[in-house]
């Protein structure tokens, strides 16, 4: 029985004190509201859209022969296709990927089609909510999580968001909340219920030539703010059947090194060496990321290319190079030194087959750079 305080009062007075000892009173709460239990999330209800389109412009020169899905879809399909084919076994579930290509429009206005990365036709069904993604950020979040406390709050739009320090603030869309999570600054005109997930697990954006070399590089520190080997939370890519890398008489330090590699008496310290690279006797690599081969050649078309004075696939001997970044394909000969000495922050050489940004040598995708070159 649930009393007010007045009646538990005097029902105290006719209690004798072991009675008082024993017998509980209890104090009637001011009434509440009942709780609604919203529903679960249910991820068949859900569907992703990852928005991979933009010109590439801060990505350059990395973009200028690799997708950027808005102009240049052809490899990210292909990658999509061969990694996400549900008839190979591998099981993701009742899901499904799907390419959603923008449309150009004949005419005048067809010359201005790209008018941003929101701006996609999708037509799903079952659907009850959409979560939007962004192609070029590194991060591990679980989704459901995000859609059951949108679902939670009955708000119209949640937004993701991250604390940030005033250092980065400028690089970031900003928005303001109250103590509840409520974004208040909207739209002008607009009067949709938007509210702000707080994720604080590690996130990174990877969409500039100096995000995406940190971020990368970040991967081989001890421990990683972010590693690839949770179990539980697996990361996919499209398998290459490749051997294992075989390393002779190398010195690696904090480093990732791909499989399919050939490496013979270097030194490799906070790199990143990608698939099928191969390095030859006395080459030096510090804050580094090689982003590898497409394709082996054989011995013979390697013997060929040094006979006729051309430089092969991969870094030649005694190369040195630090903080640069080495697309796929490259060729770099012998006794080479990419260093940027001179700390030069911007530049453009693309006859010379490099770029610079943000102070990162870039060296570009099956670019040749003679022996003996310093950069």
């Amino acid at each position: 029985m649930v009393v007010g305080l007045s009646h538990s009062i005097s029902l105290c007075d006719r209690l004798t004190t072991a009675e008082l000892t024993t017998s509980p009173i209890l104090i009637e709460q001011p009434l509440q509201e009942p709780v609604v239990q919203k529903p679960p999330a249910d991820p068949k209800t859900v569907a992703s859209i990852i928005l991979g389109g933009g010109a590439g412009t801060r990505l350059f020169p990395l973009t200028s022969r690799r997708a950027k899905p808005a102009f240049n879809p052809q490899s990210l399909n292909r990658h999509l296709a061969r990694t996400y084919d549900f008839a190979n076994g591998v099981n993701f579930g009742r899901g499904f990927v799907e390419v959603l290509a923008a449309t150009q429009t004949p005419g005048e206005s067809g010359k201005r089609w790209f008018q941003g990365t929101a701006d996609v036709d999708a037509k799903l069904r079952h659907t009850e909510n959409i979560l939007i993604l962004s192609g070029d950020h590194l991060y591990r979040m679980d989704y459901m999580d995000f859609v059951q406390k949108h679902i939670d709050s009955g708000a119209d739009i949640s937004v993701s968001c991250i604390p940030m320090d005033d250092s980065r603030a400028s690089d970031f869309g900003l928005v303001k909340i109250d103590e509840n999570g409520h974004i208040l600054e909207k739209p002008k005109g607009e009067s949709t219920r938007t509210m702000a997930y707080l994720f604080n697990g590690y996130w990174e954006d990877i969409g500039t030539i100096k995000s995406f070399f940190d971020a990368n590089l970040a991967l081989t520190n001890q421990p990683p703010k972010f590693h690839f080997y949770d179990p539980s939370k697996p990361i996919f890519t499209s398998p290459r059947y490749l051997p294992p890398t075989k390393a002779e008489k190398c010195r690696v330090l904090n480093s990732i090194i791909s499989h399919g590699c050939f490496l013979a008496g270097c030194t490799v310290e906070h790199s990143v060496v990608g698939v099928r690279s191969r390095l030859e006797h006395g080459v030096e690599f510090k804050d580094t990321m090689m982003m590898g081969a497409d394709y082996y050649q054989t011995e013979t078309e390697r013997g060929l290319c040094l006979k006729h004075g051309k430089v092969p696939i991969g870094v030649g001997a005694n190369t040195k190079i630090r903080n640069c970044i080495i697309d796929k394909n490259a060729r770099i000969g012998k006794n080479v030194v990419i260093a940027n000495g001179d700390n030069v922050k911007e530049a453009d050489r693309p006859e010379e087959g490099f770029y610079i940004r943000s102070g990162v040598t870039v060296v570009l995708k099956n670019s040749t750079i003679a022996e003996g070159t310093v950069i």
